[in-house]
């Protein structure tokens, strides 16, 4: 490393922060649950500050709407209810959001970081096997559902919006609708417990 490589490297910085005993008790509580150090403890939540706007009254994404906190299983019980038209629509609507995120950032095409918030925001843990596929906890929602999202957030609707016309009930009755999809959205089967597709592998960078 060169001296000007040296004076480049930023120094993380040091913060100082007063806080009320009942604060500190319930971190010391975190700590105890987690068994991780205060500072680690302190550092994970000051993390989040990189993708969610807090006040004392709500929490915002970074391009400033609201959020709400819900437990996952559920999220994915309110998705179900939802015929699988609308569950298209809701997974291609939340996906938008996800790359509207992303686009404010500069990093529209930054698959990982696009996983990234997407295990922030708590939607799915993010996967990448070893062999670059994304893999999508089946957690995550149901089948249309997730096959939109997936497709409007690696796609970024350059292909089109996830087609309507690939829900069950259609697909059974057609083997021409059928093959489409396949060679559409190609699903590809990697675990039992995930979904996972062609159009959603990473490329290996040269």
């Amino acid at each position: 490393m060169t001296p000007k490589d040296k004076k480049e490297v930023k120094k993380d910085a040091i913060l100082t922060v007063r806080i009320s005993p009942e604060l500190d008790q319930t971190l010391d509580e975190i700590c105890d649950k987690r068994r991780l150090t205060k500072a680690a403890v302190i550092r994970e939540y000051l993390e989040r500050a990189r993708f969610f706007l807090i006040d004392h009254s709500s929490i915002k994404s970074l391009n400033e709407n609201d959020l709400i906190l819900l437990k996952r299983r559920f999220f994915k019980s309110i998705i179900s209810k939802f015929d699988e038209p609308r569950q298209i629509e809701i997974g291609t609507e939340l996906a938008r959001f996800i790359n509207d995120l992303t686009r404010l950032q500069g990093k529209l095409d930054d698959v990982s970081y696009k996983l990234d918030l997407c295990e922030e925001y708590g939607l799915f843990p993010k996967f990448i096997d070893k062999q670059n596929y994304v893999l999508i906890s089946k957690k995550f929602g149901p089948e249309r559902f997730v096959e939109a999202f997936i497709w409007y957030l690696i796609t970024k609707g350059d292909e089109g919006d996830y087609d309507k016309e690939f829900i069950t009930k259609e697909l059974e009755d057609s083997s021409k609708l059928m093959k489409k999809y396949k060679e559409t959205i190609q699903p590809v089967r990697r675990d039992a417990s995930h979904f996972a597709f062609e159009f959603a592998k990473i490329e290996e960078k040269k």
